[in-house]
Parts: C-alpha cells; structure tokens; sequence
C-alpha cells in the first residue's frame, strides 16, 4: 500500500500522517523530516538543502528525489508507505512513479488534505515543533502542557525558519501554484481522494482512514 498524503503548509499533513500511519500499519516518510534530519547531523545534502530551506524555497529534485528513493528502498519500507511532502511537483511524481516500478510497485492512493488559505495561515502563525523528535503543536489548537516544552520528550519547542514572514507566503504560494497540480496528474490516474482538512484531529483522521478504505475496495 503506497499512500501520498498532499496538503498546505500548516494543513496538519504531519500530524495527521504520523497517526494515518499507526493505522495502517505503515512507516510515515516525510521529505522534510529527512532533510532535518540531514541538516543536523550536518550532512552535504543537509547543507545544500539548508539554502533552500531558510528561503521558503523548493529544494532541487536532484537531491529530494535521491534521497527519498533510498529511504524506499529501506526493510521497513517493505509492506508500504506513507509519504508526505513528497513529491511536489509533477516531474517528482514522475522521477517517484519511475523508482517505484524499479521496485514492482505503485502510487495506490493520493490524498488531498482541503483546508482554506486563510486557516493555513492562522495555524503557521501559531505552529511549534519540538527539537528531539519533531513532535508538532499549536498553541492556538494543540498546545503543550508547558509552555515551550514538548510533552512527549521535554525538548524545547521552537518555530521552523519557514514558518515565519515572507517565508510563509512563499510556501504557500508554491503549494496553490506549483503541488496542486499533483491533484490533476494524479487525478488522471483515477487515484485522487479529498478530505475536508478543516476540522478537528480526531475528525479529519477518521475521515481520512473512512475514504482511503473506501478508495481501496473500489480499486
């Protein structure tokens, strides 16, 4: 089961892809934990992408769909995935549509997170990640126990570079310019499903097992 789950920065992607996860039974791989994850251990791929990153910016295919691909390719990865943030753009689901035949395997489900502009704002504007394990809150619909600090690991929370100023609005501005698109080529392939992503966390992850459920018997 390969599932893509596509949504605005400030969507709740991450959230709602680390419990869809646990449902199903299957690793969560997200592009920008991996990246994160390069950038601190102060890798080569993290120090490119560390440019990018800061400016709000889409980081090269070259480096994302390489270092996605090998993650892929990892045991765990085996009876399925879930990805979020990746792919972005059309060429990206091209290069992953490519690697995943490599493997004998394909996109089965592409899911659309459907929240307005203006919530997505809302909710970045208040958006914390906690520095140990990348555990997300919200100190408008999510927040801590402790102010600053994560309940799960006490690791102090703090806000992503891209998560303030103009840097949002790039972001943004790429998702409704650029990765909506996804929605038309995947939408092609007869494998696009849509939930209303403006609503609460239980809600929209019950709405989001009901329809891929749903997708796959059809299927």
């Amino acid at each position: 089961m390969e599932i893509i789950l596509i949504g605005a920065q400030g969507s709740g992607k991450g959230t709602q892809a680390e419990l869809l996860a646990q449902t199903l039974g299957i690793p969560h791989v997200s592009s920008g934990d991996l990246f994160r994850r390069e950038i601190a251990d102060k890798t080569a791929v993290g120090k490119k992408a560390k440019t990018y990153i800061d400016r709000g910016e889409l980081v090269p295919d070259d480096l994302t769909v390489a270092m996605v691909l090998q993650r892929l390719q990892q045991p765990d990865c085996k009876p399925g995935v879930l990805m979020d943030g990746f792919p972005r753009t059309i060429a990206q689901a091209r290069s992953l549509d490519g690697g995943l035949e490599n493997f004998d395997r394909q996109i089965n489900a592409v899911v659309y997170l459907n929240v307005p502009r203006k919530e997505l704002l809302q909710r970045l504007s208040g958006r914390y990640i906690c520095r140990a394990n990348q555990h997300v809150y919200n100190i408008y619909s999510r927040p801590p126990a402790v102010p600053g600090v994560c309940d799960e690991d006490g690791s102090e929370l703090y806000q992503r570079s891209d998560d303030v100023g103009d840097a949002v609005e790039r972001r943004l501005n790429i998702f409704f310019n650029q990765t909506i698109r996804l929605l038309d080529y995947y939408g092609a392939q007869g494998k696009v499903v849509e939930v209303n992503g403006n609503q609460g966390i239980e809600e929209v992850h019950q709405a989001l097992v009901n329809s891929i459920r749903q997708h796959m018997k059809q299927a």
